[in-house]
């Protein structure tokens, strides 16, 4: 602890390195980046005759293996410690000829201008820049002036540190004005224990004459030796581009010690663009037994699958880790606007950088197996593209689930992770009597999924739910008849057609705020509209409001499906105006007495749920809920009377009726849920 000094500004102090030096002896000190971790780097900008200056050598090794594998023959080291300088000329001399030690403050240096064509610092400058006091700023200005001075013009100065945020902001800020190149260089990691978590950085400042009145320097990034440079626009991109780079480190070393508590996020991205190409979720499993081949698994999520309960959950990941029998999972999902040639070629991408996040205790050269459903990556193509004034940016894509069956999705990418509507895709069958000719019999490309809609398959757990919350209408035994149903809230369109071809009575009103979800429906989810089914296009607030004051007592079922667009607040459907007091009286006013009232709630706030349901009791005498199983969604079933109120058990019996009056011959039904189960776990409220 005595070779500490007392408070930062020693650092920069003769006195504390002379005394620092005396008590160390003849031992190096590296504060971090041995030399062959920095050696790719510095091969990069320092040539066999250049003239390099090292400046705050101390007892550093780095100048005397510079020179010792011929990386550079002219060498001047200063320092401001004589006790430095006295050891290095003694361990240097007679053995390298090339190399010198002179005793000289760096602020102050007595070379003349344009003497080197590198200035190596190692540390130098995280000893002088401890704070931000504007004393210290102001050595830290005089320090570059020194060395842009020293330097000639295409010269180098290359500056190793931890880059705390102050240090390599204050450096880019001031060459990047002076008009150099900077680029910052993440050094690779030898994998032996470090003495710092934190990576190392290589700042490599270019000078370039300054013109009077021009752009201030470019900035670049190399994220890993190997890769090529990536330009950013700012210094605070650059910043934060560092920043996350040491957050990545800290995590790693982090989960490499102890097991995680809870699960790990992180996004890798593509280095040419930025944007996401892998989403990591790190799962651990302390239930696990551990043996030596069941410490670590990469399981790769197959494209489109990504939302699916088991994959795209906290949950559903905890039991996939645990049924695959692995003490740590790491689960990956990959990004629609990427290209994937492939499991091996994504196994080749990801195998050094999974590694980084092995759990603690992992054998010495391990074998770590990469796990998908299938062996395979999965299908994913993206058939539209568009934007929304509402909506933003939103995507309409094909992917295959589990087994042979293809699906279609609407996702609006300011929530990526959620399916806001879904299709299912029906396979091609041939007319009557036509036969394949053994030929032409061929595997259809995975590319091409078929194109027509099932539009007996509803997409979500929650609108089965809302439809046999229908059973409320009418007697026990019998579908109803002509029904009036009011759904707001389109997307793309599957609930609506669904009531509309099986209630073949029902007449259809839609309200949708979005034009663009109207024409994504028409266009890619088999939506029409006709005699039975008709589109309105306006707000769903202001359409209630006015039939509650021209036409009330009309529908026999509301059903609210409809999604908020702010993020802010903790419900996502629906908007917050929809389940306010006021408006849900204007809903009761357009139902008609023994109607129901079917709204899908999803709100993760609880104080804002109870006011919700508060508010749904003053307005509904009778309410039932329906939680569906692993989601947020709740489905509220909400009557104002003067029905009776049904037990679990006779709505079970109601919803087998509907059931068996729906499923008629000839008519294709989806048997792989049935209705009365939808309502198994209602609660009365």
């Amino acid at each position: 602890m005595e070779l500490l000094p007392r408070s930062p500004a020693e650092f920069s102090s003769a006195r504390y390195w002379d005394r620092f030096f005396r008590q160390r002896g003849q031992r190096p000190f590296e504060w971090y980046g041995a030399f062959p971790e920095l050696c790719p780097v510095l091969h990069k900008y320092v040539r066999p005759r250049d003239k390099v200056l090292v400046v705050g050598c101390g007892n550093s090794e780095l100048s005397e293996q510079m020179y010792d594998v011929g990386m550079c023959q002219d060498i001047v080291n200063i320092d401001l410690s004589a006790a430095a300088v006295r050891q290095m000329r003694e361990r240097s001399a007679g053995a390298r000829p090339g190399v010198s030690y002179l005793l000289m403050d760096m602020l102050h240096m007595d070379f003349p201008d344009a003497h080197f064509q590198v200035v190596l610092d190692k540390g130098t400058l995280d000893a002088l820049l401890t704070d931000e006091e504007e004393a210290t700023l102001a050595k830290a200005e005089q320090m570059f002036a020194e060395i842009s001075r020293v330097l000639q013009v295409g010269g180098r100065y290359l500056c190793v540190s931890l880059a705390q945020a102050h240090v390599l902001k204050k450096a880019v800020e001031y060459f990047s004005r002076e008009g150099w190149v900077v680029r910052v260089h993440q050094v690779g990691s030898s994998g032996d224990k470090q003495q710092f978590v934190l990576p190392v950085f290589v700042y490599v400042m270019t000078k370039f004459r300054k013109v009077p009145g021009s752009a201030a320097g470019i900035l670049e990034i190399c994220p890993e030796e190997q890769d090529r440079p990536l330009r950013v626009e700012s210094v605070e991109r650059l910043l934060a581009a560092v920043k996350d780079r040491q957050h990545y480190a800290l995590l790693c070393s982090q989960i490499s010690k102890t097991p995680c508590r809870e699960q790990v996020s992180l996004d890798l991205c593509d280095r040419e663009s930025g944007k996401p190409r892998y989403t990591l979720h790190v799962v651990d499993s302390p239930s696990v037994k551990p043996s030596r081949d069941n410490h670590f698994a990469i399981f790769i999520i197959p494209q489109g699958r990504e939302t699916e309960w088991l994959f795209g959950t906290e949950e559903g990941r905890r039991q996939l880790a645990a049924s695959a029998g692995f003490g740590r999972l790491l689960t990956v999902a990959l990004h629609r606007e990427q290209l994937y040639e492939g499991m091996a070629a994504i196994q080749a991408e990801l195998s050094g950088k999974v590694m980084e996040l092995a759990p603690p205790g992992l054998p010495a050269r391990q074998q770590v197996p990469f796990l998908s459903v299938g062996g395979d990556i999965g299908v994913r193509a993206v058939r539209h593209r568009g934007s929304s004034a509402l909506s933003g940016d939103f995507v309409v894509e094909d992917v295959k689930g589990d087994g042979s069956c293809y699906f279609r999705r609407l996702i609006f990418l300011q929530n990526r992770n959620v399916v806001q509507s879904e299709a299912r895709l029906l396979a091609p069958t041939p007319l009557p009597g036509q036969k394949k000719r053994r030929k032409d019999k061929k595997k259809p490309s995975p590319t091409e999924p078929p194109g027509a809609i099932d539009k007996s398959y509803l997409c979500c757990e929650h609108h089965k739910a809302m439809v046999a919350g229908l059973c409320l209408l009418g007697g026990p035994d019998a579908l109803p008849g002509e029904l009036a149903v009011l759904v707001v809230g389109l997307g793309g369109g599957s609930l609506p057609l669904f009531v509309h071809d099986y209630f073949s009575q029902a007449r259809v009103a839609v309200v949708e705020i979005d034009p663009s979800m109207l024409d994504v429906a028409t266009r890619w989810f088999g939506f029409c509209q006709g005699e039975r089914m008709q589109v309105h296009v306006c707000d769903g607030l202001d359409y209630v409001a006015k039939l509650a004051a021209e036409a009330p007592a009309q529908y026999d079922a509301i059903m609210f499906d409809v999604d908020s667009k702010d993020l802010t607040v903790g419900m996502s459907c629906p908007p917050p105006a929809f389940v306010e007091e006021p408006f849900l009286q204007k809903v009761k006013t357009i139902l008609k007495p023994e109607g129901v009232f079917v709204l899908n709630l999803v709100c993760r706030d609880s104080r804002l749920k109870e006011s919700v349901l508060g508010a749904l009791r003053a307005v509904f005498p009778l309410l039932y809920a329906r939680r569906i199983q692993g989601e947020v969604n709740e489905i509220l079933l909400c009557q104002a009377g003067p029905a009776e109120r049904l037990s679990p058990a006779e709505l079970g019996a109601r919803a087998r009726a509907l059931e068996g009056a729906l499923r008629q011959p000839g008519r294709p039904w989806d048997s792989s849920y049935v209705l009365a189960d939808m309502l198994q776990a209602v609660l009365v409220l």
